[in-house]
C-alpha cells in the first residue's frame, strides 16, 4: 500500500515536471507574440496563456476527488506566488544589479486597487453570506468578475493604455530590439504550438490529478500541497519572464506579469470556477481562512506602499520575498 502511493507520487512529480516543461514551452511563444504586438497587450497574452493552463487544470481537478477549498487555495497561493514570490525576486534581484528600476506606477495602483477589490468580493464577503443562499452570490460574483475585468480590459487597451507601459531611454529600447530578434518568426507557429500545448497540458493534468489524489490519500500532508503544485506550475514560466525582464532593468513587464496575472488569476478563475459550480450544483468554500485573509492583506498593503513611487528596489523586493517565504513556512505547518 505505502509502495503503491510511493510510486503514485513518483509518477506525479514526473507529469508535473512534464506539465512545466509544457508550460514553459506554451509561455515561450506566448513570449514572442507579445515582443510582436508590444504592451500591453503582449503582457495579456502572457498573463492569460498561465491562467488557460490553471483554469484547465483546475477544472480536471474539481472533476475528480479534490478538496472543497482547492479553487480558493489555489488562488490564495498563486497570488503569492506572483506577488510575493515572482515581483519580490525580480524587484530583489534586479535591484541588486541595477538599483533603483524605474517604472510606470499608475499600473501598479491600478492593478493593487482591482485586485483588493476582487479579493474581497470573492474570497472574503463568502464568509458572511448564509450556505443555502451560495447560488445568488456564486452568481452576483460572477457578473461583477467579468464587470470588473471587462471595464479594466477597456482601459488596458484603450485610453488608458499608457498606465501600463514604460518609455525606456532610447538606448534602452535599441537594446530590447536586438534581445527580441528571435521573434522574426510566424506568428502562426507560435499560436498553433500554444494551442497544442495547451491540449497537452490537458491530458497530463487528468493523470496528474489522479496519481497526485492516490499518492497524497492517508499521507498526512497538508490539504493544500495540491494547490500550490497547481499554482506553481502556472507561475513557473511567467517568474523566468519576469527575471529576464528584471535583470535586464525592464520593471514595467516584471511589474505587468506579476500583477496582471494574480488579477486575472481571480477576475477570471473565478467566474469560470463559479459557473462549474452553479452548473453541477455542488459549491465550494471560496472564503479565505484567518490566516489567508492576513497574509493577504499584508501582501496587499505591503504592494501599495512599494509600487506607490515608481520605482522598485532591493529591500521592496527583500520584504515581498519575505512574505513568500511565510506563506510556504505557513503551508508546510498546515495553516
Amino acid at each position: 500500500m505505502e509502495m503503491g502511493r510511493g510510486l503514485a507520487l513518483i509518477a506525479a512529480a514526473g507529469l508535473v515536471a512534464t506539465i512545466v516543461l509544457a508550460s514553459i514551452r506554451v509561455a515561450h511563444h506566448a513570449e514572442l507574440l507579445a515582443v510582436k504586438v508590444g504592451d500591453p497587450y503582449g503582457t495579456m497574452i502572457l498573463t492569460l496563456s498561465a491562467l488557460t493552463v490553471e483554469v484547465i487544470i483546475l477544472a480536471i481537478m474539481m472533476s475528480g476527488e479534490s478538496s472543497s477549498t482547492l479553487v480558493r487555495d489555489t488562488i490564495y497561493s498563486a497570488l503569492m506566488f506572483d506577488i510575493n514570490g515572482i515581483l519580490g525576486l525580480a524587484a530583489l534581484l534586479g535591484g541588486l544589479k541595477h538599483g533603483e528600476q524605474p517604472y510606470n506606477d499608475n499600473s501598479g495602483k491600478t492593478y493593487g486597487v482591482m485586485i483588493l477589490t476582487a479579493m474581497g468580493i470573492s474570497m472574503i464577503v463568502p464568509e458572511f453570506v448564509p450556505r443555502d443562499k451560495w447560488h445568488y452570490y456564486s452568481a452576483f460574483t460572477i457578473v461583477a468578475m467579468i464587470a470588473l475585468y471587462g471595464l479594466f480590459l477597456r482601459m488596458q487597451v484603450g485610453q488608458h493604455s499608457y498606465f501600463f507601459s514604460y518609455s525606456y531611454p532610447r538606448s534602452e529600447r535599441k537594446k530590447e530590439s536586438h534581445d527580441g530578434h528571435d521573434a522574426d518568426g510566424p506568428a502562426a507557429v507560435s499560436i498553433a504550438t500554444i494551442l497544442v500545448g495547451v491540449v497537452i497540458i490537458g491530458l497530463l493534468a487528468e493523470f496528474m490529478s489522479a496519481f497526485m489524489t492516490e499518492g497524497l490519500r492517508d499521507s498526512g500532508a497538508p490539504i493544500a500541497v495540491t494547490a500550490v503544485v497547481v499554482a506553481a506550475i502556472s507561475a513557473a514560466p511567467e517568474i523566468l519572464t519576469a527575471l529576464r525582464a528584471a535583470l535586464k532593468n525592464r520593471m514595467q513587464a516584471a511589474v505587468n506579469i506579476a500583477m496582471g496575472a494574480s488579477l486575472s488569476t481571480v477576475i477570471l478563475t473565478v467566474p469560470v470556477m463559479e459557473a462549474i459550480a452553479l452548473y453541477t450544483g455542488q459549491p465550494f468554500i471560496m472564503a479565505m481562512t484567518p490566516v489567508q485573509t492576513v497574509m493577504v492583506t499584508i501582501t496587499l498593503i505591503a504592494a501599495a506602499i512599494n509600487l506607490n513611487d515608481g520605482e522598485t528596489n532591493a529591500i521592496e523586493g527583500m520584504t515581498h520575498f519575505i512574505l513568500f517565504a511565510t506563506f510556504v513556512m505557513l503551508t508546510a505547518l498546515g495553516l
